[in-house]
């Protein structure tokens, strides 16, 4: 699925991430919450509230299941069984919802990585964030 530059670019960016997960993922979260109001109703602890600490901590959690994916690029299938899952069978999220999260998750990297984040490693992590979403909607099927 991935070459080994883009596996490379995909670590790299992963790098420059470490350490910010809570504040990428919440800025990631009220991104998707402003630009896609309805992807509120996944989330009824945060939509009724901007409480900082929820939104870092949920934010957190999201980033470190990317993290993980990260770290199991050539088995997402196996490290993302569980949270695919909790998606399809427990929390019935729309698969339509992956693709807008991934946009935003883009905006928000671009923003923080600015130059660092350059078109090639951007590409990387589209088709990283596409096959994550392919996984995590399999069970849907």
């Amino acid at each position: 699925m991935l070459s080994a530059q883009e596996r490379a670019q995909i670590a790299q960016v992963w790098d420059l991430i470490a350490g910010h997960e809570a504040q990428f993922g919440a800025e990631l979260l009220l991104r998707l919450f402003t630009v896609y109001p309805s992807t509120k109703v996944y989330f009824p602890h945060l939509s009724s509230c901007h409480d900082a600490t929820q939104l870092l901590s949920h934010g957190q959690r999201m980033l470190a299941a990317v993290g993980a994916a990260v770290q199991h690029m050539d088995h997402l299938r196996a490290a993302l069984s569980p949270l695919a899952d909790l998606h399809a069978l427990v929390l019935r999220v729309d698969p339509a919802n992956f693709p807008l999260l991934i946009q935003c998750f883009h905006v928000v990297l671009a923003s923080h990585l600015q130059d660092e984040f350059t078109v090639e490693m951007q590409a990387a992590w589209d088709k990283f964030l596409t096959g994550v979403a392919v996984v995590l909607t399999e069970k849907y099927r």
